[in-house]
């Protein structure tokens, strides 16, 4: 049976042919061959770029917050392979890093240092995330959970209300780790722009795009494939 396809689902389908849109539109105005397109236009797109994140995260907090987490952090739009890279429900925030590296190695002396302190603080924070989550998950198995649920499964008449009110109670503590996590990913993006110059940040922002697009269609090809066999 065909899953139910869910407004954000819907807005995220939208959210990548825009995407797409946008990296074909950086990649010529970093084109040697369009010497016509200046800074202000390459400024433009920047901006267009990271506006467009910005209402990616606008969109998934909201719907995060009306349908729950636990749909986000393994989100069924997206494929097996793509759901097998997430931290946190997307992509770990220090991987950025390992992107510029790639794309952009003539950073300046300067350059290196305000992005590893942009690094550093993303690591102590990624550790406090990936710990928070943890001890969420362990607190699932805890004798005190696992007693209301025995008792529950017993009909033991007002047990259920208990175990209704700690399993929101998780819920709303996972929604929290992944809107912080959510939040630490665009801290992160902006801090390292911020060391780049606005044709460093172009090149940024194509690769991580066109990593992002690759993934998604190298993961649905294998998805299709496993499907047909």
């Amino acid at each position: 049976m065909a899953t139910a396809t869910t407004p954000f689902e819907s807005f995220f389908h939208q959210w990548l042919d825009r995407q797409e849109t946008l990296l074909s539109q950086l990649l010529d105005a970093l084109s040697p061959e369009k010497p016509e397109y200046g800074d202000h236009h390459l400024a433009a797109l920047i901006e267009q770029s990271l506006s467009h994140y910005r209402l990616y995260y606008r969109e998934k907090s909201a719907a995060a917050s009306r349908d729950g987490a636990c749909l986000f952090l393994s989100p069924p739009w997206l494929s097996s392979f793509e759901r097998s890279l997430l931290w946190l429900g997307e992509f770990r925030p220090s991987t950025v890093f390992t992107l510029l590296r790639r794309v952009v190695p003539d950073l300046t002396p300067d350059q290196i240092r305000a992005v590893e302190v942009v690094r550093a603080e993303t690591r102590r924070e990624e550790r406090m995330l990936t710990e928070a989550m943890a001890a969420i998950q362990e607190s699932i198995a805890s004798p005190a959970m696992l007693g209301l649920v025995r008792r529950t499964a017993s009909q033991i008449d007002g047990e259920r209300p208990q175990v209704d009110e700690a399993v929101d109670s998780l819920k709303s503590a996972m929604l929290s780790v992944m809107l912080s996590a959510d939040s630490l990913r665009g801290v992160t993006v902006a801090g390292m722009v911020e060391a780049l110059s606005p044709v460093q940040t172009a090149a940024f922002l194509v690769a991580a795009a066109e990593f992002q697009l690759s993934v998604r269609r190298w993961g649905r090809e294998r998805d299709d494939q496993r499907v047909g066999r």
